[in-house]
């Protein structure tokens, strides 16, 4: 009864009240009287499916672990430059064993 008056319902807030129902109720309702259960779909997809989106995700796991492998480089090199040169070029003041 509850889904036939929804489909001819101009304000869902209203008949969910005057059923005495919450709105993710009347949702659920419609959705199993529609044959989708939520809690269920992950379960009807196929197999192959879900092996594809696996492949895929772990080829976009791979390409951002060489960009932060690459960034992570790049990001050393900066750093390698950034710091101070502290030889001051003229030769040591100790002199050369044997000398």
């Amino acid at each position: 009864m509850a889904l036939e008056r929804l489909q001819s319902c101009t304000h869902v807030g209203r008949l969910c009240k005057e059923l005495g129902i919450s709105s993710a109720t009347l949702r659920r309702w419609r959705s199993r009287a529609a044959g989708y259960e939520p809690e269920r779909a992950v379960a009807q997809r196929p197999v192959e499916n879900l092996q594809q989106e696996n492949e895929r995700l772990k080829r976009s796991l791979g390409e951002k672990t060489l960009e932060v492998d690459f960034l992570q480089g790049a990001l050393q090199q900066i750093e390698a430059r950034r710091r101070p040169n502290t030889a001051s070029g003229a030769s040591a003041s100790t002199p050369k064993s044997g000398e």
